[in-house]
């Protein structure tokens, strides 16, 4: 996709206006701009609104719940969030959240249930607008990648054992262990319904059909349309298979969410993890979309656009919504400009709620259920889990914690996610706790003191320890600084010098230099001297502000590995023999 330009677009606009309508940055409409996005819009809401049915029934809401999200909610986050390609609406991980944040709180199918589904988009979007007013975005990364890959991978194993009944037509009671009920599902498959297996397969053959031998048609509605016409011609319903069954039609009424303080107070936790999640989902479009297009985005502005996004569904009496990865990456590659596609989208949402939804009465909740399984199915990734244990055994452990934990927590799966965030910090502060040092160090061809065994090099001189310590000094880490100080000297009983070599200590608190401080003394009172090098231009600026360098001693410090290493040797040379 060519390079949006930011020329055209209506700079004319006080900054304030554009702060508090980032749609005003789109570029100015001409002519081929309004074909590419009307393009990009329809071919959008092809794939929308048979997915917008399917996650309302991911969700546990009814099936209008889903189109009334890809509608209202769709126009304000193009409105308000920073990325004009984004497409906003019902998806799959926030549908799953939802139903899974609710379950434990009210039975699946009753009012109360729907309230709560409402009452969590209030929540979470509230909670998206203020992290986006506080501008506070930065802090979505203390959830790390191996976390968000181990609770990707477990939800679409989730997501797809939860369609299992629907798949097979089988009705069992739900239970508060998904594993469980998926078991008690696959060992009474006597009780499946065989026309509903029909019309999944078939729903498997048609998706995958068109996916890989006519990716350029709109397949998901093709499929979902032909199976409900085949629905109608052979009585489906009449004969025991679940159907979408009536859809009001008509727009959303507009309303005040009702609630209560003990709902809010059950569903905060929840509101939270859903608020996190469904972010970085968006987040990650984001990102994709800024690239491809060489234009920018602000996240605390797409927090405040989701946000909002969130909030008018609760208000037209709907289920949260999310930046949508497939339909965003599909308005992407439709050559889509503007936000005026998801415009375009939302205006055939609006027509089928006015004129459609009669046609939909007859489409079997199997094909649903098929089309949610097709579309988790790319969200199956463990070679991403390998690589985060190739990388570092913490976040190998925090990735399959957090995708063992989200399993066996279903459907409470935000606590596998909360499980996950806690164990990732937890192992990050014990990281920092106990960060990396070497003791036995050899001057390196290019100047600097490395591993001698790894690097096959000579040992310093025996009268100098040198001590390389990769961590910033500060106050949870400097005891084991002093450990690591005292194993150097009682492994050198000659050592007159003790070099610290300090090119990986970007910082210095008030603990690193008086742990610094005292062992300096200590040194020097047992006749060793305490040198450093290579100390970075803000360690060295800390150190003057204390007094620590004067203490020190200014002919203590070197720039470079090697300057320090030839000045010490030059010391012992020149000190007079005993």
């Amino acid at each position: 996709m060519s390079k949006i330009s930011s020329k055209d677009s209506m700079q004319s606009a006080p900054g304030y206006l554009v702060r508090i309508f980032p749609f005003l940055r789109w570029p100015r409409l001409s002519a081929q701009t309004i074909r590419f996005d009307v393009i990009a819009g329809v071919t959008v809401s092809l794939v929308a609104i048979p997915q917008a049915l399917a996650y309302a029934q991911l969700a546990g809401v009814p099936p209008y719940y889903g189109l009334y999200a890809a509608f209202i909610p769709t126009i304000v986050g193009v409105l308000f969030g920073s990325s004009a390609i984004l497409s906003t609406g019902p998806v799959a991980m926030t549908s799953l959240l939802t139903a899974a944040s609710i379950v434990p709180l009210a039975a699946a199918g009753s009012e109360q249930f729907y309230a709560y589904a409402i009452l969590l988009a209030l929540l979470s979007g509230l909670i998206q607008i203020g992290f986006g007013l506080a501008r506070m975005g930065v802090l979505l990364n203390f959830l790390s990648h191996p976390v968000l890959m181990g609770f990707i991978n477990a939800a679409a194993l989730i997501i797809a054992a939860s369609q299992i009944p629907a798949f097979l037509g089988i009705s069992i009671k739900q239970s508060k262990h998904l594993l469980l009920d998926t078991w008690h599902v696959l060992t009474n498959f006597d009780l499946l319904h065989g026309m509903s297996l029909a019309f999944g397969l078939g729903a498997f053959a048609l998706l995958y059909f068109f996916k890989k031998f006519f990716p350029r048609l709109p397949g998901v509605l093709i499929s979902v349309g032909f199976l409900t016409w085949i629905s109608y011609m052979v009585g489906f319903a009449e004969q025991g298979g679940r159907v979408v069954g009536e859809i009001p039609s008509g727009l959303p009424s507009l309303t005040i969410p009702s609630f209560q303080w003990s709902a809010i107070r059950d569903m905060l936790p929840a509101a939270f993890v859903l608020a996190l999640i469904s972010f970085v989902e968006a987040m990650s479009s984001c990102k994709v979309i800024a690239i491809k297009t060489r234009t920018r985005w602000d996240e605390n502005q797409e927090l405040i656009g989701q946000g909002l996004a969130k909030v008018a569904a609760a208000f037209c009496q709907s289920m949260p919504v999310s930046g949508s990865f497939s339909r965003s990456a599909l308005n992407l590659a439709s050559d889509a400009r503007t936000g005026l596609s998801s415009l375009v989208s939302a205006g055939f949402v609006f027509l089928t709620l006015v004129f459609l939804t009669g046609f939909l009465y007859h489409l079997p909740k199997p094909v649903l259920a098929a089309m949610i399984m097709m579309a988790v199915a790319n969200l199956v990734n463990f070679k991403s889990i390998r690589h985060a244990w190739q990388a570092s055994k913490d976040d190998g452990v925090a990735a399959v914690a957090t995708f063992i934990a989200t399993l066996l927590f279903a459907p409470n799966i935000q606590d596998g996610i909360l499980t996950g965030i806690i164990l990732s910090l937890a192992l990050f502060f014990y990281r920092r706790m106990r960060p990396r040092f070497i003791i036995a160090l050899g001057l390196h061809p290019d100047g600097t003191l490395r591993d001698a065994a790894r690097f096959n090099l000579p040992l310093l001189h025996s009268q100098i320890g040198a001590l390389r310590f990769d961590s910033s000094l500060l106050f949870f880490n400097v005891s084991y600084f002093e450990d690591a100080v005292l194993k150097l000297i009682r492994g050198k009983p000659d050592a007159k010098y003790i070099l610290i070599a300090g090119s990986g200590i970007n910082h210095l608190d008030g603990s690193g230099v008086e742990i610094i401080y005292s062992l300096s003394k200590h040194l020097h009172d047992s006749g060793i001297t305490m040198v450093f090098s290579g100390l970075k231009m803000q360690v060295q600026e800390v150190m003057e502000r204390t007094g620590l360098m004067e203490a020190i001693g200014k002919d203590n410090i070197y720039s470079t590995d090697r300057i320090a290493i030839e000045a010490l040797e030059t010391r012992i040379r020149s000190a007079p023999a005993k």
